[in-house]
């Protein structure tokens, strides 16, 4: 039986139900910023911590960590997302995370609190391809790249808070205060998404509930046949698939945009802060200074996501990667404050919230039914640029070159990144996928048509 398609009375009725579904993945996403950038706030503290004896490298090597944790979850939500579906996948990674950061803020010493970060780092891996993927499949084609970059934006936002609170609370209160916020879902998202996350549309379909994925759909204004009518086998755990012929380059240009993406994210946010504190700066305006650059990043989300809807996303992605290297080169001459914290702002957009394109940019060019892992896989590649940043910001602060230097390697990935951008092959048509699908997201110029 199928589902009437959607009336101008359900187009009407599709905001009432898009609405609450972007409030939750946004507060989702809001968490899974400040427990990404929360480290990076408390980095001087816990260099500062009498009894840990911690040296720069040794805090960028626990930096690290997480981001190995991430790579292992982003590498399970590309495995097994298809299997077992993203509702269950981002509910379980959404209360791990949250019951490592309770870990975080009482581990006792050094040692347990790297590996509570480690395991954090499972749980958010898990987390970021799943929403996106989720929220790209909830979202209608036109609003799609808007869509996630108000999820993105939630998260950036999230990623302010951890030093906004640290410029107010530290370094008088505990660094573990911190991390016990971050433990919030707990008690107040987790069961809100347990009540009222959907399920998949294509999961559902892929798993014999045909009837109540064609009312979902229609509820949401989307598409009536989103899932392929001969599903492709889910050989090496998607990488079979990922890495044909067909998809291959494709799949090595996110993977090495994935890579300079998180490796600025993850570098760039953990040692701003440290940064600025060695160039001269107190804790407070070091921390401040830090806050305008995700600030930036929050700002410049959403109407780059609608640029991207309406551009295409290949000149958005390139042009943020070129915007962030091009802000640190300035900042690294010592510009006049003025221009400081307006090249922290653009940073903020460039270096920070370039991932959030380059998942708009994935979502645009793979095939429907391939989202999930190709997100998930490209993600948990990318985290060795996450693994990479924070120990190679720490060893660039205790090898004794110029402070110039961490802003000279930052820009040449930004500059990387862009260039793979700009690789990119034109967008697959997947003959499996219904014709609504196989279009591009947005009428464009062909001289536009990326």
């Amino acid at each position: 039986m199928k589902a009437t398609p959607p009336t101008s009375s359900g187009s009407r009725d599709r905001a009432p139900a898009m609405l609450p579904f972007l409030a939750l993945t946004a507060l989702i996403a809001l968490f899974e910023g400040y427990d990404l950038s929360v480290y990076g706030t408390t980095v001087p503290a816990l260099l500062a911590t009498p009894s840990w004896h911690l040296s720069a490298g040794e805090a960028g090597d626990i930096g690290s960590l997480a981001a190995l944790g991430m790579l292992v979850g982003a590498g399970l939500a590309g495995a097994f997302g298809r299997r077992v579906g993203p509702r269950r996948l981002l509910l379980s990674g959404l209360t791990f995370f949250s019951a490592c950061m309770l870990a975080s803020g009482a581990a006792s010493g050094p040692g347990t609190f790297a590996a509570s970060r480690l395991l954090a780092g499972i749980g958010l891996g898990v987390v970021l391809p799943t929403l996106t993927a989720v929220v790209a499949e909830m979202s209608p084609a036109r609003q799609r790249a808007r869509n996630i970059g108000i999820i993105m934006a939630a998260s950036c936002l999230g990623s302010l808070t951890a030093p906004l609170l640290g410029s107010w609370l530290l370094p008088e209160a505990s660094f573990r205060v911190l991390y016990f916020v971050g433990a919030a879902p707990l008690v107040t998202v987790v069961p809100w998404a347990l009540l009222r996350l959907p399920e998949s549309p294509l999961h559902l379909a892929r798993t014999g509930r045909g009837e109540q994925a064609a009312l979902l759909r229609a509820r949401f204004g989307l598409p009536e046949d989103q899932a392929p009518a001969n599903p492709p086998r889910d050989r090496l755990l998607g990488l079979g698939l990922l890495l044909s012929r067909r998809l291959a380059p494709t799949t090595l240009l996110f993977w090495l945009m994935a890579f300079c993406g998180l490796l600025l994210t993850f570098g760039f946010s953990t040692w701003l802060p440290t940064i600025m504190q060695t160039g001269g700066f107190s804790t407070d305006s070091a921390l401040t200074l830090t806050c305008l650059s995700w600030i930036g990043a929050s700002a410049g989300l959403i109407p780059g996501g609608l640029l991207a809807d309406r551009l295409g996303p290949r000149r958005v992605v390139a042009g943020v990667f070129l915007a962030g290297g091009a802000g640190l080169l300035v900042i690294s001459r010592g510009p006049a404050t003025w221009l400081l914290y307006l090249c922290l702002l653009v940073c903020g957009l460039g270096l920070l919230g370039v991932q959030a394109f380059i998942n708009a940019y994935l979502i645009d060019r793979m095939p429907a039914d391939l989202r999930t892992p190709a997100m998930g896989w490209a993600l948990s590649v990318g985290r060795l640029g996450a693994i990479v940043g924070p120990s190679l910001g720490g060893r660039l602060l205790d090898s004794g070159l110029d402070l110039a230097w961490n802003f000279y390697v930052f820009a040449a990935v930004g500059v990387l990144g862009a260039l793979a951008a700009v690789c990119v092959p034109h967008r697959h048509t997947d003959p499996r996928e219904t014709p609504s699908l196989a279009a591009p997201a947005v009428t464009l110029r062909p001289d536009t048509a990326t």
